[in-house]
């Protein structure tokens, strides 16, 4: 009897990975057994097995079959080594949705804190392409103030030879080292380093090798595994009303440097898959708490520190790890009871139980912020985003009982909801998820107000600012910063000698809005003196409590729902 083919096995494994029960195990070990004995000739075959493995590394059936899992991901670069050295073609391993696999290479743009960060971890791994930038004039404006007398060269020369000028400074091996270690000693603040930097446009290059920061091997130990031996959560037997009436979860509070291990656990997750989230680059490690929900998933979340907060808005990030590998990313940001949720599982943890873990980010982030209003951007439904139309992201969140918020929108769906009760069969085609990606989709929890925030959008808010700017102060951003914080202190009667900078720079952002409100100066005095509260909270080391003290404050709260509304037109 002839063996199966490759291609067979695979779809084998696909097939039982998924598959939770007596036997499904031991047929699964079988099939990896086979697997391990045979040779890839293509990588689009070798990306099925990667993510296959993946999948049950996270979701095992046995102990046999994680510790198989275990060994044959452990030795996968050698996999990658062999197709690489039989001359196939490896262009599929360096698609963005199968990036970071253990033996290839990263190569893009990521801003200055990043790349700080791939230096200082993984110093002889990374470097960046100095023989083809992407803006060379940038290289040309920036690099004189490290290399002396460059301008010579640079300023009437042209096809500037730079890193030429870089190897004749410094060892060729540590040219992008010697780069971020002469940014840091610039004398600006973060910000503008970052910004400095940016502008350069460099593409950086990681060469993974067999580092634990790739997919393949970015996992964390666990103590316990938790094997599942019956069917995954589906769906339909998840109800985020039933979640958000749970009782709290246990909340651990990690150190300062369990905090950051698992920040930079994250940034390398995803870096290798080229995301970036300012969370995740800029995340406050003193801040990072833990919850275990439970079938071995650990969920991490965190704040930012105050010199990189948002002006109006708290924010927190986070990531799961299911029996310790990463799965998704998570972004919350919070105005009172409003939270805009960006939530991302990567592909691979796909067929998981990706909604029963939603609904529990969902529910710790309620307990830890108090936010009754989840609300997901058009963008994470589909609106110029193919991968998420092709996932049909939208049903995703309305089966979970997420609605438009636009009229037309609640109608076009319930239409097809029409449809789709009428015909099992039918499936909505793209152009209609398109159209009904078109705004935000918003969850509210049971017992708080319903369409209070429907119309609301933080740019509206912004640009309110922006006009009253145009109108008072002739497009002059100090002199409309120093008037408004002028008059909402004397308002409020706020003693501002002493204030920290980063106190007052957050009671700054506030005035400008604050200043909007025309009946801010009749308020009592009581309704001020936490209006001053709130103005103080926002540099609290936990910004949770600002976002609660600002829900609390009705008349507050109405006026920033009032400013977020479109403006009526000119």
């Amino acid at each position: 009897m002839p063996s199966p083919s490759l291609d067979t096995l695979l779809r084998q494994l696909e097939e039982s990975k998924r598959q939770f029960g007596a036997g499904h195990g031991d047929r699964t070990e079988k099939l990896l057994k086979r697997l391990a004995q045979r040779r890839f000739s293509d990588a689009d075959s070798l990306v099925r097995f990667h993510e296959a493995l993946l999948f049950i590394r996270s979701h095992p059936q046995t102990p046999a079959t994680f510790k198989a899992v275990e060994k044959l991901l452990s030795n996968f670069i050698q996999r990658v080594d062999d197709l690489r050295a039989s001359g196939a073609d490896m262009t599929p391993l360096d698609y963005i949705e199968n990036s970071g696999i253990a033996g290839t290479v990263i190569s893009g743009t990521f801003s200055y804190d990043i790349v700080r960060f791939l230096v200082g971890r993984h110093p002889t791994r990374v470097d960046a392409a100095w023989d083809e930038p992407e803006k060379p004039e940038r290289l040309g404006a920036t690099l004189p103030r490290f290399l002396p007398l460059l301008y010579e060269d640079s300023l009437v020369e042209a096809n500037i030879p730079y890193h030429t000028w870089i190897d004749a400074a410094t060892n060729k091996r540590r040219r992008l080292r010697w780069l971020i270690q002469s940014f840091e000693q610039l004398k600006v603040d973060a910000r503008t380093k970052g910004e400095l930097y940016d502008s350069l446009g460099l593409r950086i290059q990681w060469d993974l090798g067999n580092s634990r920061a790739s997919r393949t091997r970015n996992r964390r130990r666990v103590k316990r595994v938790f094997y599942h031996t019956g069917p995954l959560i589906r769906r339909s037997e998840v109800s985020l009303d039933e979640e958000f009436q749970a009782p709290p979860v246990e909340l651990k509070k990690l150190s300062s440097a369990e905090g950051e291990a698992m920040q930079d656990m994250l940034r390398e997750t995803t870096t290798v898959r080229y995301r970036e989230l300012y969370g995740i680059t800029h995340g406050d490690r003193d801040g990072v708490v833990r919850a275990d929900v439970g079938r071995g998933v650990e969920i991490f979340l965190w704040g930012l520190p105050r010199e990189r907060r948002l002006p109006l808005r708290a924010y927190h990030a986070g990531f799961t790890l299911k029996n310790g590998v990463p799965i998704n990313y998570i972004e919350g940001i919070t105005i009172a009871d409003r939270m805009e949720i960006g939530f991302n599982t990567f592909y691979t943890f796909r067929e998981g139980e990706s909604a029963w873990v939603y609904a529990t980010v969902l529910r710790l982030l309620h307990q830890l912020v108090g936010v009754t209003c989840i609300s997901i951007d058009p963008y994470q439904l589909g609106f110029n985003n193919d991968e998420a139309i092709e996932s049909g992201a939208f049903w995703f969140y309305s089966k979970l009982g997420f609605r438009p918020t636009r009229p037309e929108l609640a109608k076009m769906m319930t239409a097809e909801e029409r449809r789709i009760a009428a015909d099992p069969k039918y499936r909505s085609p793209a152009r209609v998820l398109r159209r009904l990606s078109a705004g935000n989709v918003v969850y509210e929890v049971p017992g708080a107000p319903r369409g209070n925030w429907d119309r609301f959008a933080i740019r509206n808010v912004g640009l309110a600012v922006q006009r009253r700017m145009s109108r008072e102060f002739n497009g002059d951003a100090a002199k409309i910063r120093v008037a408004s914080a002028e008059e909402v202190a004397r308002v409020l009667e706020m003693k501002l000698e002493g204030t920290s900078e980063p106190e007052y720079r957050a009671f700054e952002d506030l005035a400008l809005v604050l200043a909007l409100i025309p009946s801010l100066p009749e308020w009592s005095g009581t309704e001020k003196q936490k209006v001053v509260q709130i103005i103080r909270a926002k540099t609290d080391p936990d910004e949770s409590h600002y976002a609660r003290l600002l829900k609390q404050h009705q008349k507050l709260r109405a006026a920033i729902i009032k400013l977020g509304e479109p403006a009526a037109p000119l």
